[in-house]
């Protein structure tokens, strides 16, 4: 089990981002979160097998169509346990 914490900045809200890494998290069956962040940027959290977490942060370096990723941070954290997957707030 793999755990990663990451930040996604650019034009990276109004496009979709958070429903499709939740259709792509859902998909491999990775448990975490996605949300929008005040300062303009995507924040998720990504649990599951390490070969399917690394796919989601992959991803993430380049969003749905229409949008523009300038930058993600990746920080490893240690796995909590999440189930499911969710769009938050």
């Amino acid at each position: 089990m793999q755990r990663r914490h990451v930040r996604i900045y650019g034009f990276v809200q109004g496009v979709g981002f958070r429903f499709a890494v939740e259709r792509a998290a859902s998909s491999r069956d990775v448990s975490g979160w996605v949300r929008n962040r005040s300062d303009g940027a995507v924040e998720a959290v990504f649990e599951g097998e390490p070969q399917d977490v690394e796919a989601l942060v992959d991803f993430c370096r380049h969003g749905p169509r229409g949008a523009e990723v300038e930058r993600v941070e990746v920080e490893e954290e240690s796995p909590e346990g999440l189930a499911g997957f969710r769009v938050a707030g």
